[in-house]
Order: structure tokens, then C-alpha cells, then sequence
């Protein structure tokens, strides 16, 4: 591992220094483990603050893939346990979209519950026109515990008439998760468990009431230090929290504090002049970041399209939305790290019926050096199918990085077998 520079008292940074900070704020200069343990993942949370979780599982869903990223192969078993199973480490709130985070910042989205919470009381809101499914689905969770929704609709009160509709308890559920009414109790296979927020989140966190100024102030602070050096509109979308006014305060009151120094970065401009950005006190810079790595579009490294441009010249966004005929890269492309640089993307598959890894296109960028990166991300791709338990990698011609990583891999057709495991 490299050592960091120490760079505090200088105001100005170049482009390839803030992708060195930021990257290490991210937890991708440490070295990854030989054997990752749940430690493993509680330390790469402290670097990302939250884990975004997403449904589509055509390679692996999103929330498996930063600690993949970051730590190598791992049994997803380990993730399932701390994660999705009713531990007291994690809970599910909307902390950026639907997300991972730890349990004890329940409180600190008590502004945004209750803003729901507000909307909820509107005469015009749905909650405020249903309140007989609410009671009745209060009252289940209350007697029973947590349950999933279909436990609720096996249950459903057909016979007090014709009121009760299967899709309005599921709605239901989600309004009173929003409003922290109702906590997530972990998950069946990918299905939520919903209990009341009383049997989820312990009494000190769920009772302890904290300022809006307060939390905006304190979610800013965090997402500087996983950001390393960021600017306010960064600083904003982390936590999704939609006001720059606040943030602006926040950033004011953390200058004071000293948590947070302004300063230049060359490149990071807006029609020729600088757009102001801040570091974390806790910031370091490496010497270099010695790694490759294949990310998730919900990586807090790419996950703000925004910044991706501007920190790492890559102009990013998923095409699952996009018709099949009109898709430039891929249905669901991961972007490819080598270094400090973005230099890619690949549209990956895991094919289970086949034990093939598929690669169903691969690009580079315009800053890519094609047969170096090829061989780091031919080990990345390797790691990727031994991680999925797949025997065979399998590479299209679509793409202008397809032949090189095919190269890469000792043809198009590869039994995994044949490589020696990659190195960590």
C-alpha cells in the first residue's frame, strides 16, 4: 500500500490528486484482505456511510458489489447475515435512495420522516384517504411482528367485505416506512420484512429528536469525509439532500469548526472559472492508488453523474431505461477503475444455466491505455466469475475494448480454470 502524502496548508490540488483523494476516502488504497470477515464490511461502511440496494441482478445486485470492489471476493453469505438478516448494525431508510445504514443513525433522518410524515397529513394524501388499511396493517404488525407482505396477504380480511385491496397494504407499508413509523427488519431471500419501527430500532435512537439544522449538518460532514474533497453540489446529492441553502450553512459552520478547508482544484471548472470545493480535515492523499476494480452504478464513486464527469472525465448513466436498439453500451454496464482512472465500462452477465461470466460489451474511454488496462481488468473479471462460482468467461465482439480483453483473457471463450487466481 502506498504511503499518503500529508497535504494539509496547501490550497490547491491537481485533477489526479482530488481522484487520489477521493479514492482513498472511498477505502480503495488499503489492501484488500485475504479472507473478509464481517469486520471487513463494517470498516468499508464507515468509508461509504451508506450502501445503495437495487433489484437488478443480471451480474450481481448493487449492494453486494462496493465491497467486492473494495475488498475482493467474499462470501455473499457474510454480507447476508449483516446486512440483510435482523441484526442491530444495520437498517433500511432512504439515505440516499433506498439504502443500507447503520441503525444508529435512525434519528438522524428524522427531518426527512417528518416531512412524510407532513405530506401524510395533507387532506389530498393517500395516507389520509386510507386509514382504515393503515390501522388494520399498524394493528397486524403490533399483534404479530415483523411480517412480510405477503404474510399480509395470506392474512387479508376478506371476510369484513370488499375495503380491503392487497396493493393497498403494500403501499401502506411503504408510507409508514417513510415515515418512520415502520422499520425494515431485515429480508427474506430479497423480500423486506416491515415490523413497527418500536420492535426494530432501540429506544435511545428511536426516541432521540435531532434539529434538522443539526442532521444536515452532520450528514454534510460525513459525506466530505467519504468524499475526501468535494464540492457543494457533491456534498448535496450524497445524502440526497436536496437543499444547497443548507449545505451551504453547513459547509460555513464546518469551515469554522475546522473539519472542512476550501480549496482549488485545477480542471474542476464551470464556464472558466473555479467551482469552490472543500477537503476533509481527514483527508489523505496517496502517492498512487495501486488497484482495479469493477463498479457498481450505485458506487458512491460514480453514482452522481455530476461529479463523475468532473473528477473522473466519464460521463456515465445506466440504459436499462433505454430502448434495447438504442443502448450505446449495454443494458446495465459497470464502470472499469485501473488506478486512479476510470477507463471503461463492460456490460456483464452472470449466465448460472451456462457457469459463464458474460461479457456482453466492453468500451474504453478516451484516457484509457488499452493493453495495460486490458490485463488488470482480465484479472478483475476473473476474480468477478471465481467470486459468482462460474467456470468460463465469455467475451462479444461488441465493443472497442472486447478484442483486448478477450486478448487479455486467452480468447473470447475462456475456462476460468485456466488462470492462475488473481492476485489481491
Amino acid at each position: 500500500m502506498s504511503r499518503p502524502v500529508n497535504t494539509l496548508g496547501s490550497n490547491t490540488l491537481s485533477a489526479a490528486e482530488a481522484r487520489r483523494m477521493t479514492l482513498a476516502a472511498q477505502g480503495f488504497s488499503r489492501r484488500r484482505p485475504d479472507a473478509v470477515a464481517p469486520r471487513h464490511l463494517h470498516r468499508a461502511m464507515d468509508h461509504l456511510g451508506v450502501l445503495q440496494i437495487d433489484s437488478v441482478n443480471v451480474f450481481a445486485r448493487s449492494h453486494y458489489m462496493p465491497m467486492f470492489s473494495r475488498l475482493g471476493a467474499y462470501d455473499p453469505a457474510v454480507l447476508d447475515r449483516t446486512f440483510l438478516s435482523r441484526t442491530t448494525h444495520y437498517v433500511e431508510y432512504l439515505a440516499h435512495e433506498a439504502t443500507f445504514m447503520p441503525i444508529a443513525d435512525w434519528a438522524l433522518w428524522g427531518f426527512r420522516m417528518r416531512d412524510w410524515q407532513e405530506r401524510a397529513s395533507r387532506p389530498d394524501a393517500w395516507m389520509h384517504a386510507h386509514r382504515r388499511t393503515l390501522d388494520w396493517v399498524r394493528d397486524e404488525l403490533r399483534t404479530r411482528g415483523p411480517l412480510r407482505p405477503a404474510d399480509l396477504r395470506d392474512d387479508a380480511p376478506r371476510e369484513r367485505g370488499s375495503w380491503w385491496d392487497w396493493d393497498e397494504s403494500k403501499i401502506a407499508l411503504e408510507h409508514l416506512w417513510r415515515c418512520g413509523e415502520v422499520a425494515i427488519a431485515g429480508r427474506v431471500g430479497f423480500e423486506r420484512r416491515y415490523g413497527l419501527a418500536e420492535q426494530i430500532i432501540p429506544a435511545p435512537v428511536r426516541h432521540s429528536v435531532i434539529p434538522r439544522d443539526e442532521a444536515e449538518r452532520e450528514l454534510v460532514r460525513r459525506a466530505a469525509r467519504s468524499y475526501g474533497v468535494a464540492t457543494i453540489a457533491d456534498l448535496n446529492d450524497y445524502y440526497r439532500l436536496r437543499d444547497q441553502a443548507a449545505v451551504r450553512a453547513a459547509v460555513s459552520d464546518l469551515v469554522d469548526a475546522g473539519e472542512l478547508e476550501p480549496v482549488v482544484v485545477r480542471g474542476w471548472e464551470r464556464g472558466g472559472r473555479p467551482i469552490a470545493a472543500w477537503r476533509h480535515r481527514e483527508a489523505v492523499l496517496p502517492r498512487r492508488i495501486d488497484r482495479a476494480a469493477l463498479l457498481t452504478p450505485f458506487d458512491p464513486v460514480v453514482w452522481f453523474r455530476d461529479r463523475a464527469l468532473r473528477v473522473f472525465d466519464f460521463d456515465y448513466r445506466i440504459e436499462i431505461y433505454v430502448p434495447a436498439d438504442k443502448r450505446r453500451y449495454g443494458y446495465y454496464s459497470l464502470p472499469l477503475l485501473v488506478g486512479d482512472r476510470v477507463v471503461g465500462r463492460a456490460d456483464l452477465k452472470a449466465d448460472r444455466a451456462a457457469s459463464t461470466l458474460r461479457v456482453q460489451s466492453a468500451w474504453w474511454e478516451a484516457h484509457a491505455r488499452p493493453e495495460a488496462d486490458a490485463e488488470r481488468i482480465a484479472e478483475e473479471l476473473v476474480r468477478a466469475a471465481l467470486w459468482q462460482g462460474l467456470e468460463r468467461i465469455s467475451v462479444s465482439g461488441w465493443g472497442d475494448a472486447a478484442d483486448a480483453l478477450a486478448h487479455a483473457l486467452h480468447g473470447a471463450d475462456t475456462a476460468v480454470g485456466r488462470h492462475v487466481h488473481p492476485r489481491e
